[in-house]
């Protein structure tokens, strides 16, 4: 470890102890879906998703360099955040297979305002204008302008993910 200057402490952190740490922090789970090359539905299973400003609209998903995703929604201009509830965790499974497209065909879904997949049954649905991207370590900070929004699932709880987990509200694991 390094000081210099009052405020100024340089450490090295492990991923894995970054990870351990940051998975305390319980956040909500999403799958963010676009359309690739032909008219072909992309999504990924995403939790770093954050609301960034009312005034404008914006909001922010930090994407997986490598994502099929993330070049889909680089490419359209668009993409949607599809928060899920506690009871579809298998649809979250099925959008967080790394390095293998999702199963489409068993997921209910529709087109929204962008033309990108709205899932049915979620929690609600933010489509989005990709507003700019930025480097983020190994990851990309997308930064969406909210083009429409539909809600839904009223009587549902969220599905989350905390510890390396999906949970629920009800404290048990989903």
């Amino acid at each position: 470890m390094t000081t210099s200057g009052p405020h100024a402490l340089v450490a090295t952190v492990s991923a894995g102890t970054l990870r351990e740490a940051i998975g305390r922090f319980a956040t909500g789970v999403t799958v963010v879906t676009s359309i690739a090359g032909h008219d072909e539905p992309v999504g990924t299973t995403a939790s770093a998703v954050s609301s960034l400003s009312l005034d404008p609209p914006l909001v922010l998903v930090c994407l997986d360099r490598a994502s099929r995703t993330l070049a889909a929604l680089r490419e359209h201009g668009a993409f949607a955040i599809n928060v899920l509830t506690a009871d579809q965790r298998d649809v979250a499974t099925n959008f967080a297979r790394r390095g293998q497209a999702a199963a489409w065909e068993a997921v209910a879904h529709g087109r929204g305002p962008t033309g990108c997949p709205r899932l049915d049954d979620v929690l609600a649905v933010l489509d989005c204008a990709v507003e700019r991207c930025l480097p983020g370590g190994d990851h990309e900070i997308v930064v969406g302008r909210v083009r429409d929004v539909a809600t839904g699932a009223e009587d549902a709880g969220p599905l989350l993910h905390y510890r390396g987990a999906y949970a629920s509200l009800g404290g048990g694991a989903a």
